[in-house]
Order: C-alpha cells, then structure tokens, then sequence
C-alpha cells in the first residue's frame, strides 16, 4: 500500500483519483455473506430459483457485500496518509445501489478524494466520491461518498 503526506492529501481533492484492482463475486463469497448477515433471500443463494423465478438470470450479490468491498478496495488502491496510525470508517453521506452484481462477476472501485481536512491536529477526515463497476456492464453496482477518519501523528 502507498502512502502520501497529510500536507499532501489536504492540498489535492478532486485531483487524486484512484481505482482499484477487479475482484470476483462468485457464489462462494455471496454464501457467505449470506451466513454472516443471516440473509438467505433465494435472489442471493438459490441459483436455480433465481434463474427460474427472476429477471436476473441467477444469483446476486447483496447490495450491502457490493458496498462492503469497497474496504477492500480502498486499500488495494487509495494512499493511506503517512502519519496515519489507524483508520476509522466514519460513515456515508449517500449511498445508491443502481445495478445488481450477477454471481460470477468482477467489481472493482474508482475513488476520487472530495474533500480532506484536518478536524484537529490528530484527525484527518476524507470524503471520497466512489463508484463501484461491473466488468462489462454500463451501470455501476453503487455510487456513494464515503467518509473516512485516519488518526495521525503529529
């Protein structure tokens, strides 16, 4: 993972952006998922009733693994600040899932940094404007601005 100054990302919103390697979404990931979140709706886990019953063609990824990734995501692709000691999902501004992730598909994020300020001389607070694409398709899995707090030193 890269790494870049405090001062550095504080000077240049909207002119870093990043994208991220492709990740698989196959049905092994969604089960799991599908476990971990005690969603087994049958659009996620039952890929015969959801080829016969939907007009997705099979299984999809939930919504909320799509958007979950983007950690993932991120550290594949997005500098963490030099000082940084840890990081801290600080939350979303918005969040819109505009096309389903079909099982077997690649994902992968486009961030551009928005904003960054320091909060205090301790808190860097960035807001990313991120898309997530599916290989192939036209519409991405999500669009969001995602916020992020690394506590620096100083």
């Amino acid at each position: 993972m890269s790494e870049l100054p405090t001062a550095e990302i504080i000077a240049g919103p909207s002119e870093r952006s990043f994208t991220s390697s492709w990740f698989t979404v196959d049905q092994a990931m969604i089960d799991r998922f599908a476990d971990a979140t005690h969603d087994h709706q049958f659009i996620h886990v039952d890929p015969a009733r959801a080829k016969a019953e939907t007009p997705f063609g099979g299984t999809i990824a939930h919504g909320f693994l799509s958007l979950s990734l983007l950690s993932a995501m991120a550290v594949d692709c997005v500098p963490r600040p030099a000082e940084a000691v840890m990081g801290i999902n600080y939350g979303f501004e918005k969040i819109r899932f505009l096309a389903p992730v079909a099982s077997g598909k690649r994902v992968r994020g486009h961030f551009i940094l928005a904003e960054a300020a320091l909060r205090n001389p301790n808190e860097l607070l960035t807001t990313y404007d991120v898309t997530v694409e599916i290989e192939g398709e036209d519409k991405p899995a999500l669009a969001a601005r995602w916020l992020t707090m690394a506590i620096v030193e100083t």
